[in-house]
């Protein structure tokens, strides 16, 4: 029995559940052409959100078009250990229960780790299956795997050994709220509203101010000189005198640099070198002390004073009023500025000097410039992204790869003394032990003399190698899996990383490789809300996707995504889209049932089923080869649209009515055959986006066995068509519409057989006279010479049409409400003509309004002609 209605949620459990028994995911090297995907891996802790949604439904459907074109397709899962974010949330879930971390062991923090992670990782792969997705789950891996941590340990290592990897005093994007350094490309500037505060320096051993501006007060206590430019004749009479900082009395130097703008602000500068990049590198050029102000959460320091242990922001204001108590504050303005803030955490990032462990970027990133922006071999979808690419990695900064965390790969770093190149790498502290030994001339050393760097490795410094790591091919690169299926073919990320993951994995893949690691990347848009905002729990206006699921249907949403999912496009999501999706899926149900609800018998086969068989086999010809187009262009969007309508449009609406038997009558089996070969071809077009609904109509159409499940079908094969089937049959659609019209507008019932004259002064082909006369129940179709008098008409490009008036039509009505649609045609007409005919409007208006004027002419006019042709053909 096939049920009255799609039953999504009762479907896609049973479905899911055959797949996965019947191994269909699972990939092994073969014979076939491999066609892999590696996913972008979520966060271990994190949970579906509607850019996971659309990013993993684009997957999908390239690896279920890809299992149908005979691929072997290998889709890997995975999760990343995501450092920053996990240790935080391990962080709070200690607080809660009263433990701080800084009382624990690394072990002991760990344990905890493992335990929140073991908790909650995985969540979002197992939601991922609710939406369909057909990854090989046997290769599901995770950053901190055990041979993942290997070839992370073992990238550093040799990096290292190349001299690309080294250790740095260096000015820092320190996050006080995750206590780690970040790299540049972890740091979002952001425009904010602030003060420019203008504070008084006095000069030692006089009455005389120097007025400084500066954004940042509480930075005052970090000050270690002024400087002036030398050729600024202001301050001639200040060179080589001092001025005292307020508040903490320190004396410091006036130095002279031209690196001081003398247009900008009061024409000196404070110099903090702890504290601000620009800063520290004048301090290095005049040998300036250094004094580091603030805690690792950005509370103050001892040198803060009376501020000691208190927030910088909170100093912020409370220095401002004791400078203005102190006199020494002239005066404030507000000031828009950019201020860096962590993409982690959201927290304002401040410079800090701190030793750090440093990729070297100049050699590493010439082969990605090239794969990308000269030999072609990767391409970026859109292409507008190239632009992107190039700016970043044309002015690329050496990576800082060390963070001040636990939970990650532990930077494989021993140290065996107390100075600062007292270090060994290695792998492990075995071999670290025996190049300590070599270093030190020492052979008395023991693992108890050496101590590893406390650090833990950038997350995406694990993450860059994740298309290698995934098949072995860091540790092993002679290995089946690797050799077999990298590179990878297709990538689907957001811009959003394009420098964080995507660069970097093109800079590993030739390091290591020698080759790319992909070779196309789709850049997905962001899914945001009907006004255009970003998708967020704050705004309240992410919708929960497994609710929309719950609502939709899986196959409803994925459409609903996909229909407005333009690669780099962000898209406008508004619930009503999988509406849209799930009323498609309702639609292609309904057929489905109407075919199998007709009684076959052995009759003739009509005419009108004939030629409508040949029109739909080459009409879905003409779509395949749009939609392999599109593909070939990653246009998703549109491969999808160019399926929505062929089913919906030519199929439905169309199709099934041309070849529909009379009622209660039975169908020609061949015919029959034909309609459900035609909705099999349908379902394997459909089935990368709809993969539930096609499954179930697929094993409802015939008894299949597991060989035969529509997952490992294949997909429909290119040939041939005859163009001018296509182009005959718009011109009787156009024909047909006529027909339907003036049966409306004149009250003329379906079931009363109506004649139909045509004069064909357009040579148009008289193929489908059959599905005219069908569809339009016309009883007797004649080709005449001469225009029909005593006749409704209408005209499709020059042919004109005659239906003679039956008794059913009262004449006088229609002359009536004929002449008066003519005078307001005509009315109209000369409203139009009297813009045209005004020289200022046409000289005046764009040549698209120019243009539009015209094309309402022009049809008013064909109008008036077929208005008064009709009325002359009844009087």
């Amino acid at each position: 029995m096939i049920p009255a209605q799609f039953n999504a949620k009762e479907v896609e459990q049973k479905w899911y559940d055959y797949w996965m028994k019947n191994d269909y995911f699972t990939s092994k090297p073969d014979h076939r052409t491999p066609y892999t995907i590696v996913i972008p891996p979520p966060n271990v802790t994190g949970v579906l959100h509607m850019g996971h949604m659309l990013n993993n439904t684009i997957q999908d459907v390239l690896i279920r078009r890809a299992r149908l074109k005979g691929f072997n397709a290998c889709w890997v899962p995975g999760t990343d250990h995501a450092s920053i974010a996990t240790e935080a949330k391990v962080v709070a879930k200690l607080k809660e229960e009263g433990i701080n971390k800084n009382d624990l062991t690394r072990e002991e923090f760990l344990k905890h780790a493992w335990e929140w992670t073991d908790k909650y990782g995985g969540t979002i792969l197992e939601q991922l299956k609710q939406l369909g997705c057909s990854c090989d789950w046997s290769r599901t891996k995770f950053t901190m795997d055990p041979d993942m941590s290997e070839s992370v340990i073992h990238s550093f290592v040799d990096l290292y050994n190349k001299g690309l990897i080294y250790r740095g005093f260096r000015m820092v994007n320190w996050d006080p709220e995750a206590k780690t350094t970040l790299s540049d490309e972890e740091v979002i500037f952001e425009e904010r509203q602030g003060k420019l505060y203008f504070i008084n320096y006095q000069i030692e051993g006089s009455s005389e101010f120097l007025t400084v501006a500066t954004t940042r007060p509480e930075t005052i206590f970090g000050d270690t000189a002024i400087c002036i430019n030398p050729d600024d004749e202001r301050f001639t009479h200040l060179k080589g005198k001092k001025a005292i900082v307020p508040i903490c009395g320190r004396v410091i130097p006036i130095i002279e640099d031209e690196y001081v703008d003398v247009e900008f602000g009061t024409g000196c500068l404070k110099v903090t070198p702890a504290h601000d990049t620009n800063d520290k590198a004048l301090g290095d050029k005049h040998n300036l002390e250094i004094i580091d102000i603030f805690n690792e959460d950005a509370s103050l320091n001892s040198f803060g004073l009376h501020y000691q242990g208190k927030d910088r922001f909170v100093v912020r204001e409370e220095i401002a009023k004791e400078l203005e108590t102190k006199g020494a504050l002239a005066k404030t303005e507000t000031h828009l500025n950019k201020v860096g803030t962590s993409e982690r955490t959201k927290a304002v990032i401040e410079p800090r000097l701190s030793d750090q462990w440093f990729l070297s970027m100049e050699e590493l990133v010439k082969p990605a410039i090239k794969a990308v922006l000269e030999s072609d071999e990767i391409k970026l979808y859109p292409n507008r992204f190239n632009n992107t690419y190039a700016h970043w990695l044309n002015n690329i900064r050496d990576w800082n790869i060390s963070r001040q965390l636990w939970w990650g790969q532990q930077i494989p770093a021993y140290f065996y003394g107390d100075g600062k190149e007292d270090f060994v790498v290695a792998k492990n502290i075995g071999e670290a032990l025996e190049l300590a030994k070599v270093k030190t001339a020492n052979s008395s050393l023991t693992t108890a003399n050496l101590r590893q760097d406390a650090d833990a490795l950038d997350t995406w410094f694990s993450s860059w190698l994740w298309p290698m790591a995934v098949f072995g091919g860091v540790l092993d690169p002679e290995n089946e899996d690797f050799k077999y299926y990298y590179p990878t073919n297709d990538l689907v990320t957001g811009p959003d990383i394009l420098f964080f993951w995507v660069a970097r994995m093109i800079i590993a893949g030739y390091e290591y490789a020698g080759e790319k690691p992909f070779s196309n990347v789709y850049l997905t848009g962001l899914v945001r809300d009907s006004q255009g905002r970003k998708m967020s729990k704050s705004l309240g206006n992410s919708p929960e996707p497994l609710g929309l699921i719950e609502k939709f249907g899986a196959d409803g949403v994925r459409v609903g995504l996909l229909l407005s999912a333009s690669a780099g496009n962000d898209i406008l999501f508004d619930e009503e889209l999988c509406n849209q999706g799930k009323g498609f899926s309702n639609k292609i149900w309904n057929a489905f049932k109407l075919i199998k609800g007709w009684e076959v018998a052995d009759i003739v086969q009509p005419e009108a089923s004939k030629v409508a068989i040949e029109w739909y086999e080459a009409k879905l010809q003409k779509a395949l080869l749009e939609i392999e187009d599109n593909f070939e262009k990653y246009r998703l969007s549109e491969a999808l649209m160019s399926i929505y309508k062929l089913v919906w449009d030519d199929f439905c609406s169309w199709f099934l009515e041309m070849i529909k038997p009379g009622y209660q009558q039975p169908i020609d089996k061949a015919t029959f055959d034909k309609a459900i070969e035609m909705l099999e071809n349908n379902l394997k077009l459909l089935h990368p986006f709809m993969p539930f609904l096609t499954e179930e109509i697929w094993h409802h159409i015939a008894d299949r066995t597991p060989e035969q499940a529509l997952i490992v079908g294949e997909w429909p094969k290119s040939k041939p068509f005859d163009e001018k089937l296509i182009t005959d049959f718009d011109f009787a659609t156009e024909v047909i519409s006529g027909i339907r019209t003036i049966r409306k507008d004149k009250n003329i019932p379906f079931r009363d057989v109506i004649e139909l004259r045509v004069v064909n002064n357009e040579h148009a082909s008289t193929y489908f006279d059959s599905v005219v006369l069908k569809l339009g129940n016309i009883v007797d179709l004649v080709y005449v010479a001469e225009k029909v008098d005593g006749a409704l008409s209408y005209r499709v490009k020059s042919n004109e049409y005659f239906i003679p008036i039956t008794g059913n039509i009262d004449v006088e009505a229609e002359i009536a409400k004929l002449t008066e649609e003519l005078n307001y045609t005509k009315g109209f007409l000369r409203s139009v003509q009297g813009k045209l005919s005004n020289e200022k409007f046409v000289a005046g208006a764009p040549e698209q309004v120019i243009a539009n004027e015209r094309k309402k002419e022009a049809d008013a006019l064909a109008k008036i002609a077929t208005i008064e042709q009709s009325l002359a053909s009844l009087k």
